[in-house]
């Protein structure tokens, strides 16, 4: 696969069912990773399905069994070449935080595998989040030469600035879905994605039937202290847009792929 064909691979679909349960599903064939395409749709879904009146919840999730999310598109990172590409593409994760943190409907999450960078972006940018005993988490972007800015906002509010810490600085070590757990980011981890998928359905229904205005106005207290996000996150995604032109950062990437 060529790094352009690549990069327009992948996809974000939706349903919503009758009692008012929106799923979104992304996916790339290269482990669920994410291109600046998928991230536009991404975020531009749920914000669309947050301004609908019918959809009372919302599950995010990606398909397939293994990895839930392998982070940031290696391919688009390599073919950056300026610094204002390279903002506009970690603007992409910006986008999608912003919008689960924006969006008045409470967000269901559900990992199946392995999350890494920004998929454990995604995964604390969610309200609530359930996870496999598969689930093993890593923010590898210092190994890469950059850092974890953009998603650390949303990680940190999560599991707190020591668990934080410690993602970002062992940047190839993973943690397990159990730490995850302890650390906050999982609210329950299960034995398998039968029993995981049957307690995001419990929940999502529970949550269908509950007063709409409570559950906003709910979400708006959780998400108390963040409204700077807006700006932060830009500024966050300019770091991360300097760094990814870096010779260290390119050797890197170049070295990974190889892998």
């Amino acid at each position: 696969m060529s790094t352009i064909d690549a990069i327009n691979e992948g996809d974000v679909n939706f349903s919503i069912n009758e009692k008012g349960i929106a799923t979104v599903i992304f996916h790339h064939p290269l482990s669920n990773s994410l291109p600046g395409r998928v991230l536009k749709k991404l975020a531009d879904t749920i914000t669309d399905l947050g301004g609908k009146d019918e959809v009372k919840v919302i599950v995010l999730k990606s398909e397939g069994g293994r990895a839930f999310c392998a982070g940031a598109s290696f391919d688009e990172l390599i073919s950056i070449k300026d610094l204002e590409t390279g903002k506009k593409f970690f603007m992409g994760f910006a986008n999608v935080i912003n919008a689960c943190r924006k969006c008045p409907k409470l967000i269901i999450g559900r990992v199946q595998g392995k999350t890494v960078g920004g998929g454990v972006g995604l995964a604390s940018a969610v309200d609530y989040c359930y996870a496999t005993k598969f689930s093993a988490i890593k923010l590898s972007e210092l190994a890469i030469g950059i850092g974890p800015f953009v998603v650390g906002p949303a990680v940190e509010r999560k599991v707190g600035t020591s668990a934080m810490s410690q993602l970002a600085i062992n940047a190839t070590e993973w943690q397990s879905a159990e730490w995850a757990k302890e650390n906050g980011l999982f609210a329950e981890v299960f034995d398998n994605v039968e029993e995981m998928d049957s307690a995001v359905e419990t929940l999502a229904n529970k949550l269908s039937a509950s007063n709409p205005e409570a559950m906003k106005l709910l979400k708006g207290i959780f998400w108390e202290g963040t409204e700077n996000w807006d700006q932060l996150l830009q500024e966050r995604a300019a770091l991360s847009g300097e760094l990814v032109l870096s010779d260290f950062t390119v050797n890197a990437i170049n070295e990974f792929k190889k892998k």
